[in-house]
């Protein structure tokens, strides 16, 4: 067979499931470590389904260069329970690789570490949480701190365990999973898109808006529904107020975990000027219920067009204010420069995406790479940093804010010249059968990515969701790597990754 994958644009047409060629495993292996040498390509989701006493296995791999998106497949009969693994030639398919073994049973020999991802209950393998055997190092020298799972402030459980030299940190290995919700089974049970669009933005509670387009672009897709000009606007000027609103609260989280009181109060009240003015726009702080496939119940009118350019003045003066003061004081600085660093080596063996890359040197953002939406019509260049740290994570916070703010006017200025009607949500669709869909956002955090596939009835039958943090969560280990362990909560909030994003 000359054709080894069949090639998709992000939030195309759907693909037909029986024009995807089935490699042997030799082929499908030997192609993928191909195409992941290239540092334009990175994997996007792996993943299987059992259908008829057989395993098929998908691999989507995104093509930045050609702004394509690669799908190979292979099968093994269910009952065949080993294949060898691809992560040592390909580190960043670890995290896949632990999943399907955790849910189906299937080892990859060779993998180095095959611990659960997410605990499921109904997963295969049936690791004990409370017993699960932590890498540990027998010296007199070394300690344990075990942080979590349950935390001070009210956050989302995560357990973490530092293996240290006095204050220094030589190894962290997270442990996640407390919360596994059944997301994605959710969504093939529920037969009603409303009911889909309602539980795509739980997915991630601080990316509603950037979930309930990916899962919007999937309806659409499998339905063939074209969004008009200004509702396409409309969205990315929604993912845009997230991404903006999100980015000034993790600088407030920031400045308090330094103890810089000043630059925390002011970020926490711009950030709620941006929310406020989402809720304004569609009654929901978080932009729920305002992306719906096909239309909007809540479209943009001339006094919400005004309200968000007011509070882009606001906020673009004052927000740059305080940001040039933090980035100016010694007492900050010393705590955000050269901590928590992560190489572009170690970042692109990870495959880590969105900000964590984009401050390592990549340029990894869908918006430009796979655009969707107005993006299509609206270039957006990356903010691009190269030092890895703290500060970096920290700056690209400010960089991104002042881009977003850029890109939000021009998005109101170009709507004003089009057609406003954005038409309504439509929800009694019909899916096309036996096809795959895949749909990518660029989230204030950095790549999501839905997948959908259907049987012949038009049903989905299986729904894969990756968030950021799902890759990025590696990336915070290595990032405390050889600092002192009080630095660990501001590498943390450097991050801001998403428990509930990785424990679907």
């Amino acid at each position: 067979m000359n054709q080894k994958y069949i090639g998709i644009k992000n939030c195309s047409l759907p693909v037909d499931i029986g024009q995807i060629p089935l490699l042997s495993y030799e082929e499908f292996s030997g192609k993928v470590k191909e195409l992941l040498k290239a540092e334009e390509n990175h994997c996007l989701n792996y993943f299987t389904i059992e259908e008829a006493g057989d395993r098929y296995f998908y691999c989507l791999i995104a093509c930045d260069s050609e702004k394509n998106i690669q799908v190979l497949s292979h099968k093994i009969r269910k009952e065949k329970a080993s294949l060898v693994s691809l992560t040592p030639d390909c580190p960043s398919l670890h995290v896949f690789e632990r999943e399907i073994f955790e849910n189906t049973g299937v080892e990859f020999s060779g993998h180095p570490w095959l611990k659960p991802l997410r605990y499921p209950h109904d997963a295969t393998s049936k690791t004990d949480m409370a017993d699960y055997p932590f890498y540990s190092i027998d010296s007199e020298e070394l300690h344990e701190v075990g942080v979590g799972p349950v935390h001070a402030g009210v956050i989302e459980p995560g357990h973490f365990r530092f293996i240290c030299n006095g204050e220094k940190v030589l190894h962290l290995e997270i442990q996640l999973g407390y919360q596994h919700r059944g997301i994605e089974k959710l969504f093939v049970e529920k037969d009603s898109t409303l009911r889909r669009c309602i539980l795509s933005e739980s997915i991630a509670g601080d990316t509603s808006v950037g979930h309930a387009l990916a899962f919007t672009q999937i309806i659409e897709s499998l339905t063939g529904i074209q969004a008009g000009e200004s509702l396409q606007i409309e969205r990315c000027i929604a993912l845009e107020l997230e991404r903006m609103a999100v980015h000034i609260g993790d600088t407030a989280a920031l400045c308090g975990d330094v103890a810089y009181q000043l630059g925390q109060v002011v970020c926490e009240a711009l950030r709620t000027l941006i929310i406020n003015t989402t809720q304004l726009w569609c009654g929901n702080r978080f932009g729920k219920g305002l992306i719906r496939p096909g239309g909007s119940n809540y479209p943009m009118t001339d006094n919400v067009e005004d309200a968000v350019l007011k509070v882009l003045d606001q906020t673009e003066k004052r927000f740059g204010e305080i940001s040039d003061l933090i980035f100016s004081l010694p007492s900050v600085m010393a705590r955000f420069e050269d901590i928590g660093h992560v190489t572009e080596d170690q970042a692109r063996s990870i495959g880590a995406v969105g900000m964590a890359a984009r401050t390592c040197g990549i340029s990894r953002d869908i918006r430009s790479s796979h655009p969707f939406q107005y993006y299509t019509k609206f270039p957006v260049a990356p903010v691009i940093l190269d030092s890895g740290d703290v500060l970096a994570r920290a700056k690209m916070r400010d960089l991104e804010f002042r881009e977003s703010v850029r890109i939000v006017r021009d998005l109101i200025n170009i709507r004003k010249k089009r057609n406003k009607e954005s038409g309504k949500p439509v929800y009694d669709t019909v899916l096309k059968p036996g096809s795959l869909a895949v749909a990518l956002v660029e989230g204030w955090r950095g790549e999501i990515c839905h997948i959908a596939l259907t049987d012949n009835k038009g049903r989905i039958v299986n729904y894969k969701i990756k968030d950021p943090s799902l890759h990025n969560w590696l990336a915070l280990a290595l990032a405390v790597r050889n600092q002192e362990i009080s630095d660990f909560p501001v590498c943390n909030k450097s991050f801001n990754l998403s428990y509930c994003g990785n424990d679907l």
